[in-house]
């Protein structure tokens, strides 16, 4: 009897308890990041508007690839389109000074212009 109304307990609070749902995926653009004026290019692209990169790593999947003039260090990254046709293209990137401290992705842009 007693395991009849432990069950019975145990159904009535289940019956009871919040249903969890899960969220519809989002479909929505991708946010705009502060390097948005290189998103999407390729290396060949980027070789063009920078010449030849300091360096070039090579990163699981990725490349990173790094520029550096007048003061401003700018890394690339690179990665294959999800479908896995085509250049790769950068999906990120991120900027520094030599020392170390932060400067803005555009900011360095300017200073790496030919």
């Amino acid at each position: 009897m007693r395991r009849l109304t432990l069950l019975a307990t145990v159904s009535l609070l289940a019956a009871c308890a919040p249903r969890v749902q899960t969220p519809a995926p989002v479909t929505s653009a991708p946010v705009e990041r502060p390097s948005g004026a290189l998103i999407g290019l390729t290396a060949n692209e980027l070789a063009q508007r920078f010449g030849v990169p300091a360096l070039q790593v090579r990163e699981g999947p990725g490349t990173k690839l790094q520029w550096s003039k007048n003061g401003c260090v700018i890394d690339v990254y690179l990665y294959p389109p999800e479908n896995g046709r085509g250049a790769d293209r950068v999906t990120y990137a991120d900027a520094r000074r030599p020392s170390g401290a932060d400067i803005s992705v555009e900011a360095c842009l300017a200073f790496l212009a030919p």
